[in-house]
């Protein structure tokens, strides 16, 4: 089965890569399937999306190398990458559900406040007194000292990911959890989420 599709979009060229593809085997397709992209360069340089599997920073960079290597062109990866992120959402059991996701690049500061309706990652750290408000899912690449509510109009199957957790309160649907801050030590890749009403961090 093919781990590794390319699609030629109106204005970009979009790489999907197979979930539970290992990078051995995205590589040796890849590779393969590179000449046959480097056909579609003739005049201009289409951008390429690689989106499907979340991925490594060194899996990543191997990849952008691959294609680096043949054509000379702006490559975006759409995963969530690095810090842990790929191994919380793994090691989970629990289906995560897929909705509307929105990315936020940027530390959020103390008196900032964001709310969406689907899901969202921030890409940074989340500060005392700043609010991260989702109708579903909040993942932070970073740290998260300010307030995460995730399923915040009665989803309890939502949950937080976070790369270092240094909140002392946190919220999914209606359910709320205290951290006292000199019981609990500060956690790297916490995963946040609601079994039996309480809330739970892995």
């Amino acid at each position: 089965m093919s781990c590794v599709s390319i699609n030629l979009r109106k204005d970009e060229i979009l790489i999907k890569i197979n979930d539970n593809a290992s990078q051995e085997e995205i590589v040796k397709e890849l590779l393969l399937k590179i000449a046959e992209l480097k056909k579609l360069y003739q005049d201009e340089k289409t951008p390429i999306r690689v989106t499907g599997k979340v991925l490594k920073n060194s899996e990543l960079e191997e990849i952008k190398d691959i294609i680096k290597n043949e054509i000379d062109v702006e490559i975006r990866f759409d995963t969530p990458t690095t810090l842990g992120l790929h191994s919380i959402t793994r090691s989970y059991k629990k289906d995560i559900g897929t909705s509307e996701t929105t990315f936020h690049k940027g530390s959020l500061r103390s008196g900032q406040r964001i709310e969406v309706e689907g899901s969202i990652v921030i890409i940074g750290d989340v500060n005392s007194g700043a609010e991260v408000i989702a109708g579903d899912n909040v993942i932070v690449i970073g740290t998260l000292r300010g307030l995460a509510h995730a399923g915040a109009k009665g989803n309890k199957e939502a949950i937080i990911a976070v790369s270092t957790l240094d909140a002392v309160q946190l919220r999914i649907s209606n359910i709320v959890r205290e951290i006292d801050r000199d019981e609990e030590e500060i956690r790297e890749h916490a995963y946040i989420y609601v079994e039996n009403d309480k809330i739970e961090i892995d």
